[in-house]
């Protein structure tokens, strides 16, 4: 996506009350105010944890854009070394310190939850700034996102499947969720509803006797991705669709809410000429963000706000149609709804 470095403003911050590494950075606000949720966790060096929020900022333009959102894409991460103790004063701290950067921007850059932070963590930023979403009801917020997401993704995998198979019915075919947490459970519960044969994993052992309890099979993490399968949905983390996985994989579809899910942009030709339909992640994942600005942003009903969310099932409809009619695989297609967006917005700056 874009250039190696095309961001507007990034910012990088010793916390005063924690002397942790805070990074914030804006991608652009080219379609509205850069949002981005706020990442919390351990990296080898805050090198690391800058090149992590360049790249998921710059995702979030595309996700917003894809979606028809008026907001830009932006990344918070707090980068913990590997000797460091996050211990509740500490995070506090953290947050604090966090509050504070985020209230300089003045809405023009706001955050929510994201690996390591919940709801709870942004009634802390609220003190500083209004603009932190996800914060629980009790607050003011609309909480965890886990559910709207899994809402969304089960969008993508209808419209996916009835391009994968000619039917957007998963009933009777095999669903391999590789990630059993609030949003894959989510996913699952959904399928298992529709009478889909559903089969989870997770790197967590302790979600074993869950999974089997909801009368879903269980795989182990290191077989998930190359088992027996109709659809396959990556819940967890990123990076596991390389090269030489492609050509193993016996899925026909593969949608799933884990963000960057290619090893590299050239994985997604190689799923295109295996006959794999691949729905981008930014756009399968998208439900939370639409669902939480609809109702946080612009004050939309909850019944409102999920029917927005149900929409990204048109949205990949349109773009595996596109993608089919032009040539092109759908990151590519998505790319181009994304940046004719985003250019038709430059222009009307320019000419403003």
């Amino acid at each position: 996506m874009g250039q190696a470095f095309a961001h507007e403003h990034v910012v990088i911050r010793r916390g005063v009350r924690s002397r942790l590494p805070l990074i914030v950075a804006v991608h652009s606000r080219a379609l509205g105010p850069a949002v981005g949720g706020c990442r919390l966790r351990r990296y080898g060096t805050w090198q690391d944890g800058l090149a992590d929020a360049l790249r998921l900022s710059e995702a979030m333009t595309y996700k917003a854009a894809v979606a028809g959102l008026d907001f830009g894409g932006g990344k918070t991460v707090i980068a913990l070394d590997r000797g460091t103790e996050l211990t509740a004063d500490l995070r506090e701290a953290v947050l604090e310190d966090l509050g504070e950067l985020i209230a300089s921007f003045e809405g023009s850059y706001r955050t929510g939850p994201d690996i390591g932070t919940g709801p709870e963590d942004m009634v802390t930023l609220r003190r500083f700034s209004p603009y932190a979403y996800c914060a629980p009801e009790a607050h003011g917020g609309t909480g965890d996102s886990g559910g709207p997401t899994a809402t969304g993704v089960l969008a993508a995998l209808r419209a996916g499947a009835r391009h994968a198979f000619g039917d957007a019915s998963c009933t009777g075919r095999t669903v391999v969720i590789a990630g059993f947490g609030s949003v894959g459970s989510g996913i699952a519960a959904g399928l298992a509803a529709e009478g889909a044969h559903v089969v989870v994993s997770d790197v967590e052992q302790s979600r074993k006797d869950a999974a089997l309890a909801s009368g879903y099979r269980w795989v182990e993490p290191d077989q998930a991705l190359l088992a027996p399968a109709d659809i396959l949905v990556p819940a967890a983390v990123g990076g596991v669709l390389d090269e030489a996985v492609v050509p193993r994989l016996t899925a026909r579809l593969v949608v799933g809410p884990a963000n960057n899910q290619l090893t590299e942009d050239s994985v997604a030709d190689s799923l295109a000429k295996h006959g794999i339909v691949w729905v981008p992640d930014y756009v399968a994942s998208a439900g939370g963000i639409i669902y939480a600005l609809s109702r946080e942003s612009e004050n939309h009903a909850h019944e409102a706000a999920q029917q927005r969310v149900e929409g990204i099932g048109d949205t990949v409809g349109h773009l595996l149609d596109l993608a089919r009619s032009t040539g092109v695989t759908p990151m590519r297609a998505a790319q181009q709804i994304a940046e004719r967006r985003l250019a038709s917005a430059a222009s009307h700056v320019l000419d403003a």
